[in-house]
C-alpha cells in the first residue's frame, strides 16, 4: 500500500504572514491524521519561512502517525533530527528550496558522512534524487534506506504527454527496487497527475503532497481533500 504523506509547510507559510497562530499548524497536522493521512511531513528550512524549528518539536508531540522531516543536513538540522526523532528524514541538496535532486559527483563523501552520523538516531533516511539510475545507485552506496523521486519534471510535462513524462521515473524506480531501496515520490503531485503515477509505479512506498494539497483544501476543506488524495492511491 502506498502511504499518503501530507506536507503542512504552506499552512505555516500562511500563518507566518501575520502575527499570531492562525492557521494553527498543530491543528492542521492533527486534523490531517484524523481524516486519514498516513504521515505528516515538514521541510525545516533555516530561514523559518515555513515551519520553524520550534514547530517541529511541538509537532512531534501531536503526530501519532508517521512524522517526517525534510531538509538540508546542516549541523543545526542534524541536531533537530536528533531531538525530534522523526520516523523518516529526507535529505535535500539546498537549504531553502527543493527543486532538484542531489549531485552525487560533488556530494558523495559529504552524504556518506552525514548518513553515518544520523544512522544511530534510528531514523529512516531518504535522499532526494532525480529520475536517474546512476543517482539511485549512488544513494544505495552511501547507505540510504530510500530515495524520494523529485517529480518536478513529471508534473511539468504530464499534461502534454503523460506516458513520456512518467517513463524515466518508472525506470528509475525499477532500479531502486532491484537495489533494495524503498521509493518515495514528491513535489508537484496533484489530483490530476497522482493517479496515473500510482498506476504506473504501484510499488511506491509513499507520495508526499503539500502545495497542491493545501491549495485544494481551500476549496474542498481538509477532510474532503484528504479523502480525494487517498482515492488517487486506490488503483493497484
Amino acid at each position: 500500500m502506498t502511504k499518503l504523506v501530507i506536507n503542512i509547510d504552506k499552512v505555516a507559510t500562511l500563518r507566518n504572514s501575520r502575527e499570531g497562530n492562525v492557521p494553527d499548524v498543530l491543528k492542521a497536522a492533527t486534523d490531517c491524521q484524523l481524516f486519514g493521512a498516513d504521515a505528516i511531513a515538514v521541510h525545516a528550512r533555516p530561514d523559518a519561512s515555513h515551519v520553524k524549528y520550534a514547530d517541529v518539536l511541538d509537532l512531534r508531540n501531536v503526530v501519532n502517525s508517521e512524522f517526517h522531516i525534510e531538509g538540508y543536513p546542516s549541523k543545526e538540522f542534524i541536531d533537530l533530527v536528533q531531538k525530534a526523532k522523526p520516523n523518516q528524514v529526507t535529505l535535500v541538496p539546498d537549504a531553502l528550496v527543493s527543486n532538484a535532486g542531489w549531485n552525487f559527483d560533488k556530494n558523495i563523501d559529504f552524504l556518506r558522512e552525514v548518513i553515518d552520523e544520523m544512522q544511530p538516531f534510528g531514523v529512516r533516511i531518504a535522499l532526494f534524487v532525480e529520475p536517474d539510475a546512476a543517482s539511485v545507485e549512488m544513494a544505495a552506496k552511501v547507505g540510504a534506506d530510500r530515495v524520494q523521486l523529485y517529480m518536478g519534471g513529471y508534473a511539468a510535462t504530464f499534461e502534454k504527454n503523460a506516458n513520456a513524462a512518467v517513463a524515466p521515473y518508472i525506470e528509475t524506480a525499477k532500479v531502486a527496487l532491484n537495489l533494495g531501496l524503498g521509493v518515495n515520490a514528491g513535489h508537484g503531485l496533484n489530483l490530476r497527475n497522482l493517479p496515473f503515477l500510482h498506476q504506473n509505479i504501484g510499488w511506491l512506498k509513499e507520495v508526499s503532497v503539500g502545495h497542491s494539497f493545501v491549495s485544494d483544501a481551500l476549496y474542498y476543506g481538509f477532510e474532503k481533500t484528504v479523502s480525494l488524495y487517498k482515492e488517487c492511491l486506490n488503483h493497484e
